[in-house]
């Protein structure tokens, strides 16, 4: 994910706020900046479960959505603070009125 700049991931351009997945069993992944870049790096195998994501969280269930919403708006010590924002949190948005469902797993480019 490109916070900002513009990088190259194995000869593919991306600018800020672009995502890139690239498929497990990579032995090598060439990186380039093309500009002053900052950018976030996850690895590992997926995750073998479907997921559901919704707002700032990630969870399995649409339950432990808002049960987690609900234990952040507490104030719930795993969620935190952010530096820089004088301990003031950002409220989540209400729940949907939608049942949350888990999302599809696709490739949107996998470049060589």
């Amino acid at each position: 994910m490109v916070i900002r700049g513009t990088v190259r991931v194995n000869g593919l351009g991306l600018g800020s706020t672009q995502m890139l997945y690239l498929r497990p069993g990579r032995s090598v992944i060439t990186i380039t900046a093309e500009s002053d870049a900052k950018l976030l790096l996850i690895g590992g195998e997926p995750f073998e479960e479907k997921l559901v994501m919704w707002w700032n969280f990630i969870a399995r269930t649409h339950e432990e959505i808002a049960q987690a919403r609900a234990d952040r708006a507490a104030g719930d010590e795993r969620f935190g603070t952010i530096l820089g924002h004088d301990a003031q949190v950002i409220p989540a948005p209400e729940m949907p009125r939608v049942r949350l469902t888990p999302r599809r797993r696709r490739a949107v480019c996998d470049p060589r």
